[in-house]
């Protein structure tokens, strides 16, 4: 099921025809915005299965490349919107996408994009009241990973799900519980907003030019509301990013010593302590609801205070 595929527009996932339309553009690859394309037919089909897409889905595409996943989410979507910052790949997008009536392209950096604004323009959300379901999919190269997922989380974007292919360390922080090596900020963030997990592994050798490491695909289900919230969710990113900044640090002194916690030892002992925590646990023993509830009642300590 789909709509009929443009004849003209040969499959990008055969890797002769992704080296011929990069030869033909005179195309080179931009360290700086990570770019690796894909070209293996199997996880473009298992990314599409994984984030579930169908006739009634909008779908906003971080990064398209050069088209090639765009292609397979045009014909599975009902819409898809492909958001690519490098001005050099819009010819080149207009060129394999043609033939594909229901894509759009904005050439723009997604940070910059309101992504609440163009959802609704589509009619697109996560719950029943919208016309379609609104769902994310994305190729996010490391350096940006972490500020388009908190991007997406802290401006409440209402996608139904976000599925992003990512360096496999990265999807293991996304992943990772507390107590573990690769539990983060990230993880935190990533776990306060949404339920991840890890889809499939993807080799090297599924891209062109073949990164050095390997990725993963990962979906994340949002949540309407977060299972735990925090009341004063700008005072619990502090603390969460100030708890993990420097690990090695006991809570204690790591949020005492954080510029955005406006809180000393003595008043962070204190509510460890009212939460029968110990004054020397590291920030990755906590849970999320350990953090939050640590939030809410420092939110409510300073809350008094400036009541005094």
């Amino acid at each position: 099921m789909g709509i009929e595929r443009n004849a003209t527009a040969p499959r990008l996932s055969n890797p002769k025809t992704t080296r011929e339309v990069i030869a033909r553009y005179d195309f080179d690859f931009r360290k700086r915005f990570g770019q690796n394309f894909l070209i293996d037919d199997s996880i473009i089909r298992r990314s599409l299965e994984a984030a579930q897409v169908s006739k009634q889905d909008v779908i906003f595409e971080i990064g398209p490349g050069i088209g090639t996943l765009t292609q397979y989410l045009s014909e599975a979507a009902h819409q898809v919107v492909s958001i690519e910052i490098d001005k050099k790949l819009i010819p080149i997008l207009e060129e394999t996408l043609q033939g594909y009536d229901n894509v759009s392209i904005i050439n723009e950096d997604v940070l910059k994009v309101d992504l609440t604004a163009l959802a609704a323009k589509y009619q697109a959300g996560r719950t029943v009241q919208t016309a379609f379901t609104l769902k994310i999919v994305a190729n996010l190269p490391y350096y940006i990973t972490t500020p388009i997922l908190m991007n997406l989380f802290r401006k409440n974007v209402p996608a139904q799900s976000i599925t992003v292919m990512v360096q496999k360390e990265v999807a293991d922080r996304m992943c990772a519980k507390p107590g573990s090596k690769d539990y983060g900020s990230l993880s935190v963030a990533v776990q306060y907003y949404s339920a991840p997990r890890i889809v499939e592994l993807v080799p090297p050798s599924s891209f062109m030019p073949q990164p050095k490491v390997t990725s993963a695909i990962v979906t994340m289900n949002l949540y309407e509301e977060p299972p735990v919230k925090a009341q004063d969710e700008v005072l619990f990113d502090a603390i969460v990013r100030a708890a993990f900044e420097q690990r090695r640090k006991t809570l204690v002194n790591a949020l005492s010593s954080g510029a955005a916690v406006p809180f000393g030892k003595e008043q962070v002992t204190q509510v460890l302590s009212l939460l029968g925590l110990s004054p020397s646990i590291r920030g990755e023993k906590l849970s999320i609801s350990d953090f939050v509830q640590l939030s809410d009642r420092l939110s409510e300590m300073k809350h008094t205070q400036s009541l005094l």
